[in-house]
């Protein structure tokens, strides 16, 4: 299959896709949702694939989601109908694209293993986070900042298994990103290593696992994620969607609701936009 906005390669028993918009720091599209989603679905149908690892070309791994580039605003162009402007299109959109596509990637009968640089935010976590495995580099850091955007957390809500409950409250509380080392600490990074060195050490950890027969890799991948939905995590993704959703609604009734108040996004650039809601909280420091 042709990608436009990631890279797929099959190296030996790994299959690799980047994320490749790094003029953009890897931002999510809803043509990268697609294709990300397409990618692992073709290293799954590969039997000879026994490990995908996913990584981010360019300085960071991703940025999030795709808030205002000249692609997504074209996308966002064709939804002019007032059909596609409902919460319920929004519901729609936002099922497939980061609860439904995180939870059947992380449900893969394979490995996965998130190779992560620079920053991780938000939509870029989902994308580390529904890995199994993720490999940092040593400045590497991660954030949710959706309590800025007047919703609970991101959409694929991992965190209290990732962190604890604890640290998970006051990354979302607060916004502020943790480091890799701080999230190894923690126990949601595996492994940190040196910027230079972090494709080598990932691909050795791919390469060392892809070892294993893929029927005992399966097993031993349904076995974890069996253990964790026995304390419901399945189930508890739902919820908390729903909760994003009431506070995207919240926000359409109450435009104050928000740090930047009734400035619109559409009225001023993202950078822009991005300074108007973070400055509040800079001034707090």
């Amino acid at each position: 299959m042709a990608y436009s906005t990631v890279l797929y390669e099959k190296i030996d028993r790994v299959a690799k896709i980047t994320l490749n918009r790094p003029e953009y720091r890897n931002a999510e599209s809803i043509t990268m949702s697609r294709e990300i989603q397409a990618a692992f679905k073709e290293g799954e149908a590969d039997e000879g694939v026994r490990v995908i690892v996913l990584a981010g070309a360019g300085k960071d791994f991703s940025s999030g989601h795709d808030l205002g580039t000249p692609e997504a605003q074209a996308e966002r162009a064709k939804d002019t109908t007032p059909r596609e402007q409902t919460l319920e299109a929004q519901l729609i959109r936002e099922t497939w694209r980061w609860l439904d596509g995180p939870l059947y990637i992380r449900d893969i009968p394979k490995p996965t293993i998130a190779m992560v640089q620079g920053h991780c935010i938000m939509g870029g976590l989902i994308l580390a986070t529904m890995c199994d495995l993720i490999i940092a580099s040593e400045d590497a850091t991660f954030a949710d900042m959706a309590q800025r955007f007047g919703t609970p957390a991101v959409e694929y809500f991992s965190h209290p298994w990732d962190l604890g409950v604890r640290k998970a409250k006051q990354l979302l509380f607060t916004a502020d990103p943790i480091t890799a080392q701080e999230a190894h600490r923690l126990g949601m990074v595996n492994e940190v290593v040196p910027r230079e060195k972090l494709e080598e050490e990932t691909m050795k950890l791919a390469n060392k696992i892809a070892l294993a027969h893929p029927f005992a890799l399966r097993i031993a991948k349904m076995s974890c994620n069996a253990a964790q939905d026995l304390q419901g995590f399945r189930n508890s993704q739902l919820l908390p969607f729903a909760l994003h959703q009431l506070g995207h609604a919240y926000g359409r009734e109450n435009p104050d609701y928000l740090p930047t108040g009734r400035i619109q996004r559409g009225s001023m650039s993202v950078k822009d936009w991005i300074e108007a809601r973070d400055k509040p909280y800079r001034d707090k420091k």
